[in-house]
């Protein structure tokens, strides 16, 4: 494992606790941090703590590496990995450019490896309930969505608000509506860090809002920031015969359906509404499931069909556009439009 940053700790917990991994090393650059994680957790006997991702690596035996670090360092990582022959897990987003994103994707092909990233909330099973009632149908012919992801902090010095937060509801809205974004518009403002980054000409952006059309017209409004202390998780896709929201602040019972829809009578249209009603799923910690998902995955030797380098790819190429669009302050096409 590489990586004991705020996400790298959670990824560590759960696969210590996988029957079917082992984990033989973990590489951590800060010291103050290293020395504080050897005293929290228990490595397995002959587990050995780095500081070194490069002495890590050189290990005999090893199959697979978990990669928990900045983005901007992904490409390097993962590739070194995968020129030795090990299945990679990585956060997300695979990389910040599409172009790298794809090479890695060939060389995890030629590689016969399997290149698996965590985009945590597929694997929520609120989201995965919430795509059964979506293939079910009983929202009727969808209309539109919206998403608002807010908090004060953390702050990321690599990418803006936007690729931290909003990719989460996009990935979201991609597994329910069953499509990708055809059209992006976005917009921002930037505070805290205006400098000039190669991505971000402009600096990183603390808050924005993206608009995505998809295939047919669905049209989905994002709200990401990392400068407001109230903090929302709050996604709902709306269509003619109800509305599914997911609210994670809703601990309880985060997944709502509203069924409702409008009955025009002569000129004028009637509301008929029925009671909300909270949606049962079976509990899961999403992260458990990322780690068994991905040794199943290298146990099958099987790419992901969830959350595979592919599919995050075109997620970045998603971000990508964005990014252009909010410079550029105009609407931008995908490829595969």
């Amino acid at each position: 494992m590489v990586g004991l940053g705020r996400w790298g700790v959670h990824l560590l917990r759960n696969f210590l606790a996988l029957p079917e991994a082992e984990v033989v090393a973990v590489v951590e650059a800060n010291a103050d941090r290293l020395s504080q994680l050897q005293s929290q957790f228990r490595l397995p006997d002959g587990g050995q703590w780095y500081s070194q991702w490069q002495t890590a690596f050189a290990l005999e035996g090893l199959d697979a590496v978990v990669i928990a670090t900045p983005a901007s360092t992904h490409y390097d990582l993962i590739h070194a990995a995968l020129n030795r022959g090990l299945h990679v897990l990585s956060e997300k987003p695979l990389t910040l450019a599409s172009a790298t994103c794809e090479a890695l994707c060939r060389l995890a092909a030629a590689q016969q490896r399997q290149l698996v990233v965590d985009h945590t909330y597929l694997f929520h099973p609120a989201v995965q309930r919430g795509q059964d009632l979506c293939q079910q149908g009983i929202l009727g012919d969808l209309r539109y969505a919206y998403a608002a992801r807010t908090n004060l902090g953390p702050v990321r010095p690599d990418a803006d608000a936007l690729w931290d937060l909003a990719i989460h509801d996009l990935a979201i809205l991609n597994h329910w509506i069953g499509q990708e974004p055809i059209r992006v518009n976005a917009w921002g403002s930037i505070w805290l860090q205006p400098r000039p980054q190669a991505q971000f000409p402009h600096g990183l952006r603390d808050v924005g809002w993206v608009r995505v059309t998809y295939p047919g017209g669905v049209e989905a409004t994002v709200q990401a920031s990392w400068l407001n202390p109230d903090k929302q998780r709050r996604l709902g896709l709306v269509g003619t015969q109800g509305t599914l929201v997911f609210d994670e602040m809703q601990t309880a019972h985060p997944l709502t359906l509203y069924p409702g829809h409008l009955e025009p009578q002569g000129t004028a249209f009637v509301p008929v509404v029925a009671p909300a009603e909270t949606v049962d799923y079976a509990a899961a910690e999403p992260l458990a499931q990322v780690c068994r998902h991905f040794l199943s995955c290298v146990r099958q030797q099987q790419p992901s069909p969830l959350s595979s380098g592919g599919m995050a790819t075109r997620l970045v190429q998603v971000m990508e556009a964005i990014t252009q669009s909010a410079e550029q302050a105009t609407d931008i096409t995908l490829p595969w439009a």
